[in-house]
C-alpha cells in the first residue's frame, strides 16, 4: 500500500514539474526574472475584480473631493507609464487611519486615508501606487498562489511518505516542514516580490514624470513614522525593512533615473 502510494505521489510530481517547466518560461517584464505561473492571467484578473467589489462594499469610501482627485490624478499617469492598456485601471480611495495600499490582479488599486500624510506630495503618492501597480503587472498575485500550491503539494507529498510513522512523530515532522517552509521559501519570496515591486515602482513612476528620488525620501518617513512599532525580524516578514529598503532604492536610482523626464504637474 505504500509502495503504491509513493508511486502516486511521484507520478503527481512528474506531472506537476512538467507544468512547471512550461508555466516557468513566463518573465515579470523590465526585470526579465523568470517567473513560476500555474494560473492564467483572465482567471486571475478575474479573481481580482471579484475581490475588490468585495473590499470596496465593505470599505468606507472617501468622499474627500481632493483626495480622491488626488489619487486617480497620480494613478492614470502610473498606469499610462506601465503600457498595460488591457488592465481595467481603477483607483480608489479608502477612509482608514492605516498607511497602506494595495493592487489587486487587473489594475485595482486601493490607497487609505492613513498614508497620504506620509506621501506629502505628488511624487510621494507616485512611489506608493508604482508600487502597487507593479504587483499588478508583474503579477505577483499568481505567482504567490502557484508558489504556495507547490510547497503544499511538496509537504503533502513528504507526509504521505512518512505515512508509517506514528502519528505523534507525523505531527512534529509536519510542524517542523511547515515552519522550514515558511522561513526558508515563502517569506523570502514574498520580500522578493516586494523588492521586485519597489524597483518596477521606481522605473513606472519615472517613466510618468515623477523624481524616482521621491521614492527614497517615502520611505525614509516610512521608517520615521514606525518608530516605536514592534515588528518581527526582516527574515521572519513579509516585507523587507525600511533600511533595507532604502538600501535597495538607492542602487536603482541611476536605472530608474535613466526613465525619468520631468512633467508639470496637471493640478
Amino acid at each position: 500500500m505504500c509502495r503504491l502510494r509513493k508511486r502516486w505521489w511521484l507520478t503527481c510530481w512528474i506531472a506537476v514539474l512538467a507544468c512547471i517547466g512550461i508555466a516557468a518560461c513566463q518573465t515579470v517584464p523590465i526585470t526579465g526574472r523568470s517567473q513560476l505561473l500555474l494560473l492564467s492571467e483572465a482567471d486571475e484578473m478575474q479573481m481580482g475584480i471579484q475581490s475588490y467589489r468585495e473590499v470596496v462594499q465593505k470599505s468606507k469610501l472617501s468622499k474627500d473631493p481632493a483626495a480622491n482627485d488626488l489619487v486617480k490624478r497620480v494613478g492614470a499617469r502610473i498606469a499610462a507609464a506601465t503600457g498595460r492598456t488591457d488592465f481595467q485601471w481603477e483607483f480608489t480611495v479608502i477612509e482608514d487611519p492605516q498607511a497602506n495600499a494595495f493592487a489587486l490582479p487587473g489594475g485595482k488599486v486601493a490607497v487609505y486615508t492613513g498614508i497620504l500624510p506620509i506621501t506629502r506630495d505628488e511624487a510621494g503618492l507616485a512611489a506608493v501606487l508604482g508600487h502597487e501597480v507593479a504587483h499588478a503587472v508583474a503579477r505577483h498575485g499568481a505567482e504567490r498562489m502557484s508558489q504556495n500550491l507547490i510547497v503544499q503539494m511538496g509537504l503533502a507529498g513528504t507526509m504521505a511518505a512518512l505515512s508509517n510513522r506514528d502519528p505523534k512523530t507525523l505531527q512534529t515532522v509536519s510542524s517542523l516542514l511547515g515552519a522550514g517552509a515558511a522561513v526558508g521559501l515563502v517569506l523570502p519570496w514574498s520580500r522578493g516580490q516586494e523588492s521586485e515591486a519597489d524597483r518596477l515602482g521606481l522605473i513606472y513612476m519615472a517613466k510618468a514624470g515623477y523624481d524616482p528620488r521621491a521614492a527614497r525620501d517615502l520611505w525614509i518617513r516610512m521608517a520615521e513614522s514606525s518608530k516605536g512599532h514592534d515588528r518581527p525580524p526582516e527574515f521572519l516578514s513579509t516585507h523587507p525593512s525600511e533600511p533595507t529598503r532604502i538600501q535597495q532604492i538607492e542602487a536603482w536610482l541611476p536605472e530608474a533615473s535613466q526613465y525619468y523626464h520631468p512633467k508639470p504637474s496637471t493640478q
